[in-house]
């Protein structure tokens, strides 16, 4: 009877809870460890992101669960290890981030590590020489911020789609902070002084740990749990907008498609239940969001077709240059003063034959400074569609300094 209790999901995810909750309560990974031995055997990778989500949708804070994601891993650690590595087809989206996970690994093996153990034994004479070449690695090593975006960008939202939004904010949230721990640490080895050398080692040593916990997580937990969740075109979805963003390390050696006759190339994103909206590659717009959107733009915009006919103005809320209803359908050149017909008509010939892609002016006028800039716009194959001007007041923008960040 103990054992069919053991073997039977209900009851593992229970006992998991059980856990969690008491790692949270403050017992230590050495009290609950006998209690998650006994149920250990027959579990699933995913249970812990579904025990995980479970409790967030009971109202335990994703800051708390985030901050003992490293305890839950450790507890878990032994009985995750024992599962059979994952196995992927080579090109899947999947596949990608365990290679990249591979290159990750031996960049800090071979090439951070040893550059530490000889820092850590080195003379004053040598030590600014091996702080610049772990300078130069981990700049490599930034290289997974895309993984991680990729992870955030394209995984994570269908994750989402099946309601499983607690396990990917956790995780998110440990990314930010290996991304702060890199920063921290490549910013210590730039501005390198004899007496920081503890702490850059610390740093270091603190952030490729973090690193190769996260490669643990990735791998025995989360691509596991997304692998038994997505579809095949969920993950050629995902797969299709990689390029965007880029890869960590390595390159995509061959390239993958689901099993499908009928697959389309570039599957359509959009939710079928769309009436009335104006579909785009990138999503969809009621027609009163399109104009919306385009009033609180913080630049006056107008549209001029390929004929030179003007078929569209913005209206934001302080709009530069004056702009009638009247002036729709006109041709553009006749919308200028005779002083400037010429001039206008010199960008449009430009944009016409190829020779420009786009032409400035600023001007000041009273306390704003008016930036203004019109821009050949083209079809996929290269035709000439028209021309776009877009007017600001850039005074503010040249007042900016220093930095302000949307955590601040």
């Amino acid at each position: 009877m103990v054992s069919e209790l053991i073997n039977n999901r209900e009851y593992r995810q229970k006992v998991l809870k059980e856990i969690i909750l008491e790692l949270h309560q403050g017992k230590s990974v050495q009290e609950v460890k006998g209690k998650f031995d006994k149920i250990a055997v027959s579990m699933d990778p995913a249970e812990l992101s579904l025990i995980e989500q479970g409790l967030i949708n009971e109202g335990l804070p994703v800051e708390e669960v985030q901050r003992l994601c490293d305890v839950h891993a450790a507890v878990f650690r032994e009985a995750l290890e024992k599962n059979p590595e994952l196995t992927v087809v080579p090109g899947h989206p999947a596949a990608i981030f365990i290679a990249e996970n591979q290159a990750l690994q031996e960049l800090m093996d071979q090439e951070i590590k040893p550059i530490i153990s000889k820092l850590k034994q080195a003379s004053d004479q040598i030590e600014k020489a091996l702080v610049l070449q772990l300078t130069e690695k981990l700049n490599l090593l930034w290289d997974v911020d895309k993984h991680y975006r990729r992870k955030e960008d394209l995984i994570f939202p269908f994750l989402e789609k099946y309601e499983i939004t607690g396990p990917p904010k956790v995780m998110w949230g440990v990314d930010d902070k290996i991304r702060n721990l890199l920063k921290e640490t490549k910013s210590l080895a730039v501005a390198y002084q004899s007496a920081l050398k503890e702490k850059l080692i610390a740093k270091t040593e603190e952030t490729l740990v973090q690193i190769e916990e996260m490669i643990f997580k990735e791998e025995k937990i989360f691509l596991p749990m997304a692998m038994e969740t997505l579809s095949e075109d969920e993950w050629y979805r995902a797969l299709l907008d990689s390029d965007e963003i880029g890869y960590c390390l390595v390159e995509p050696q061959c390239s993958w498609k689901p099993y499908r006759e009928d697959l389309k190339e570039e599957p359509n994103l959009l939710n079928e239940n769309t009436t009335g909206q104006v579909k785009f590659e990138t999503g969809f717009l009621s027609p009163q969001e399109i104009e919306l959107i385009y009033r609180h733009l913080p630049v006056d915009i107008t549209f001029v077709d390929k004929n030179g006919i003007v078929k569209f103005f913005s209206t934001p809320k302080d709009r530069i240059f004056p702009r009638t209803r009247t002036i729709i359908g006109r041709k553009v050149e006749n919308c200028h003063p005779p002083a400037s017909a010429d001039v206008v008509a010199k960008i449009v010939e430009d944009f016409k034959s190829g020779k420009k892609d786009n032409e400035d002016f600023w001007i000041k006028m009273g306390d704003k400074f008016v930036y203004i800039r019109y821009f050949a716009v083209r079809d996929r194959e290269g035709n000439f569609s028209g021309v776009l001007e877009v007017t600001q007041d850039i005074k503010p923008i040249q007042a900016i300094i220093g930095e302000k960040r949307i955590t601040d």
